[in-house]
């Protein structure tokens, strides 16, 4: 969360608690569902949020046409935010049905209105949750803008896990992750199953914090204003793109990018396992690829495109995406993903051969090993993460077994001391090796079948040990033995018996 200031901190704006009230004020109306939850108050944020919008242009620009104009007018928030019962019920529900067709509306405003409905029918509901968007404080504080913060609590809110293997990926993982690639201004940032785009998010803070100045970082701002023009114009315009194969994640992901300043990121929805990109695939690539894809479940065979299962011959989906990353790299382009235990010794010919087309086709650098617990309460899969960089082979491997991450690795995921995180970047640099880390040579993993287990290379420790001499053990034993004599005549004195 941006800030550390009185004040100027997400927890204490308030807007936490106006989320939990507006979650709640959910439930007891009759939307049980978080998804749904989610998505209803995603609509009635962008309606205000474009509507403010609208309102700012039209002052600074006299030749600015309003979105929000004839037929189209009762559908600015102003107009409707004051009605109860049918009436509201019955404007704010054409709004979200026909916005999609609204003149001057962009193409991710329209996406992210298609098919939308509204779900919120009891009407007392409707109206207390109109209300609580429209008190919600999104003006920025000293520098801060919690909006972005807020949708992120409010995504934290998604407590099931989602079908085909789909869950939320953590966010100090996903920190992490991005603080090893290191994406930079210019570079083109994909993640082909984006979820609600947490990566992209964590990417775009990245950057402009090694944007800004020290003293702004000192006071927590992270405002990116040492960043060119032409940089911006990049980074809002061309640098990040996703795709996700469910609807609902992908208007979550647009909403959750317009928050943090990225309205104009390419956000998609289709599968990029069975979909291509029409006239430009297989050769489309990307500088950085960024992902936790699904890791269960199996695609039918004759839905598979064609050049991505060349050879592999296999349904499992997270092998078909380790694939997708390695020919959508482009030369040096880099990528961290998190991939299940099983992509890294699995016995069958798809997994050998994949490996070893990883390793050849591109320097692996780490194999960072994550905590079975890391993904609870929505899965206990082990996983690893995998950072490559395309165009050069393999030289060796660093190995990092993370045995904690600040977390308990139970299902309520509290918050302990125990973290290695900070070790692992601090150690990234020069791949240091130590007591969790160590470095392969490649010769030895060809040798293994290309097998990426840690556990097969980790070294084994040989402590000598130390014996004492047996005459010295001998003597220990009669004077202890001579003690307990001792003290037990003693106390047979003491009770009256007899020696």
């Amino acid at each position: 969360m941006n800030g550390s200031n009185p004040g100027t901190n997400f927890f204490s704006s308030g807007l936490r608690q106006k989320v939990d009230q507006l979650m709640n004020v959910l439930w007891a109306g009759g939307v049980n569902n978080p998804m749904d939850s989610i998505e209803q108050i995603s609509y009635l944020l962008f309606l205000r949020l474009l509507t403010e919008k609208d309102e700012a242009l039209a002052s600074i620009d006299k030749k600015y046409t309003r979105i929000f104009s004839g037929k189209w007018a009762r559908f600015a928030w102003g107009n409707f935010v004051t009605l109860t019962g049918d009436n509201l019920f019955n404007v704010v529900r054409d709004a979200m049905e026909s916005f999609h067709e609204l003149p001057g509306l962009s193409d991710t405003g329209k996406l992210l209105f298609n098919r939308a409905t509204l779900k919120i029918y009891d009407r007392p509901t409707l109206r207390a949750v109109v209300q609580g968007v429209h008190e919600l404080d999104l003006a920025a504080h000293e520098g801060h803008d919690f909006k972005g913060d807020m949708y992120e609590y409010l995504l934290s809110q998604l407590a099931a896990s989602g079908t085909n293997g789909q869950f939320r990926t953590p966010r100090h993982i996903i920190n992490l992750i991005v603080e090893i690639v290191d994406p930079q201004p210019g570079q083109r940032i994909v993640d082909p199953a984006c979820g609600t785009s947490g990566f992209h998010v964590s990417s775009f803070m990245h950057i402009k914090r090694q944007y800004t100045k020290p003293a702004d970082l000192r006071r927590g701002n992270f405002d990116g204003t040492l960043l060119k023009p032409a940089q911006w114009k990049f980074i809002e315009d061309h640098a990040f793109t996703g795709y996700d194969n469910d609807a609902n994640m992908v208007k979550i992901a647009i909403l959750n990018l317009y928050l943090h300043q990225l309205e104009k990121a390419k956000i998609e929805h289709f599968n990029p396992l069975t979909t291509g990109f029409g006239g430009s695939y297989p050769g489309k690539t990307f500088d950085i690829i960024l992902a936790n894809p699904p890791f269960s479940g199996k695609i039918q065979e004759e839905s598979i495109l064609a050049d991505l299962n060349y050879k592999l011959n296999t349904r499992a989906t997270e092998l078909l995406f380790l694939k997708w990353f390695i020919d959508h790299l482009a030369p040096s382009g880099r990528a961290g993903v998190i991939v299940p235990n099983g992509v890294l010794f699995g016995s069958t010919n798809a997994a050998t051969s994949l490996r070893e087309l990883l390793l050849t086709e591109c320097d692996l650098q780490a194999v960072i090993s994550l905590p079975s617990g890391v993904f609870k309460p929505y899965a206990g899969v082990a996983t690893a993460i995998l950072i490559f960089q395309k165009g050069t082979p393999t030289k060796s491997v660093w190995f990092y077994d993370m045995t904690a991450d600040g977390f308990s690795l139970d299902d309520k995921r509290t918050l302990i001391e125990a973290n290695d995180i900070p070790d692992i970047i601090a150690k990234w640099p020069k791949r240091e090796e130590g007591p969790n880390s160590y470095r392969v040579p490649i010769e030895k993993i060809k040798e293994n079948d290309w097998s990426l287990a840690a556990g097969r290379y980790k070294p084994v420790s040989n402590e000598k040990v130390h014996h004492d001499k047996p005459k010295d053990i001998l003597a220990d034993v009669l004077k202890l033995e001579n003690e307990i004599i001792k003290r037990g005549s003693e106390l047979m004195k003491k009770i009256g018996g007899k020696k």
